[in-house]
């Protein structure tokens, strides 16, 4: 089975074909700036690369342009259409609608739409490129994989904020977490890993961290509990959003800065973080400029550092125990600056890591513990377009 794995975002469509029988990626490439001057696609397929400038006026026609690509007699990979055999779409938003992938269907698609106030940026472009999909491919199923779905099994008592009960059941307003897909893959991979050795991995925390970055409390392979909330701003500080602050600060900012509330939200999303206190957005800047001696980018790692540990100590209460940490994202997988940062806070846990490991690893798979370690710890990359893949294969055999 040949499965298409799509991920829409307001201007821009990733996407990776994957043959199933041995999970291989036959091509690769993003198509940006949908309706927008100075629209491409960037593909690429097995040694090769191959960039067109298109205008592209909606994710209909960026979709057009894509089966264009795969079919292609020199850059594509499948004869025709007829060769995709599902296609998974990554969708951000779940809301209470879903509690995991599900096949799409008219009934499936009213409950995205009616999610839309939950993701008003993420959520019109997915709907969108499903139906364009519909469209261009009607005989092809299509299926649902949702960011927030492996949270679900988070208790209330830590999904739920301390509003009016009232307010949560007419907007459903609480927490749900996000990268969901990523902390499931992990997860599973840790815990596949450590029982391979004889290991407890009951308890796992997993750090994905990158750009935006997420920890995640996994007890018995199921989600405890989560940093991001009700939308991806909540949690540690990250490359442009601030994380987690008083919610009186919007009302702050509003009166000194004379923003909206619209306003102040952007602010925090798009000029905080790593960007409002250390001055640049992406994590190997700002380790460069620590090197160097500002003194603003050092604070923006301690306080992103402080942060992970503190959500790791938090989630050991509510877990009972750790036995193991998992990192993956850009900045778990490939910074060991930022992964040593987090760890020399944990001596007191029985937390050793071996610093010629750590020092070496990027991108790959690598155990941080040392011999004498009470946690494992472990780099894991990531794989999310493997879980949607996965997903969609399984839902497509069992409506077969």
């Amino acid at each position: 089975m040949k499965v298409l794995v799509v991920n829409a975002g307001s201007s821009s469509l990733k996407y990776q074909l994957i043959e199933m029988q041995d999970e291989s990626v036959l091509c690769r490439g993003g198509i940006e700036r949908i309706g927008l001057d100075g629209s491409f696609i960037k593909h690429v397929y097995g040694a090769g690369e191959h960039r067109i400038e298109r205008p592209l006026a909606d994710h209909t026609a960026a979709f057009r342009l894509l089966i264009e690509c795969l079919t292609d007699a020199q850059i594509g990979v499948v004869a025709n259409v007829d060769e995709i055999d599902a296609i998974g779409h990554r969708i951000v938003h779940s809301g209470e609608s879903f509690d995991g992938s599900t096949y799409v269907t008219d009934e499936a698609m009213d409950k995205l739409r009616a999610l839309v106030p939950l993701a008003p940026l993420h959520m019109p472009a997915h709907i969108a490129c499903i139906e364009s999909c519909r469209a261009l491919l009607p005989t092809t199923p299509n299926v649902l994989v949702f960011d927030t779905a492996f949270h679900a099994t988070m208790p209330r008592k830590a999904s739920m904020y301390a509003i009016r009960y009232e307010d949560y059941e007419q907007y459903k307003i609480r927490r749900y977490g996000f990268h969901g897909t990523s902390h499931r893959f992990v997860s599973a991979q840790a815990i596949e890993y450590l029982t391979a050795r004889n290991c407890t991995c009951g308890k796992i925390v997993t750090c994905h961290l990158g750009n935006g970055s997420s920890i995640t409390a996994v007890k018995d392979g199921k989600c405890v509990d989560t940093s991001m909330g009700m939308t991806p701003l909540a949690g540690i500080p990250m490359g442009t959003r601030s994380g987690d602050v008083d919610a009186a600060v919007v009302e702050m900012l509003c009166q000194c800065k004379g923003m909206d509330v619209s306003q102040a939200l952007t602010y925090l999303n798009k000029e905080c973080g790593f960007k409002g206190i250390g001055g640049a957005s992406d994590a190997r800047d700002l380790c460069k400029a620590a090197r160097e001696g500002s003194e603003r980018a050092q604070l923006a790692i301690d306080m992103f550092a402080y942060g992970v540990r503190k959500y790791i100590g938090a989630y050991t209460a509510a877990i009972g125990g750790l036995d193991a940490i998992v990192f993956t994202g850009g900045i778990g997988e490939n910074s060991h600056e930022l992964r040593a940062a987090i760890l020399d806070g944990f001596d007191f846990m029985g937390i050793e890591y071996d610093k010629a490991v750590n020092a070496d690893a990027h991108g790959r798979f690598a155990v941080l513990s040392a011999p004498t370690s009470r946690v494992q710890l472990l780099i894991i990359p990531t794989n999310e377009e493997l879980v949607i893949a996965r997903d969609t294969q399984q839902i497509v055999r069992a409506t077969a």
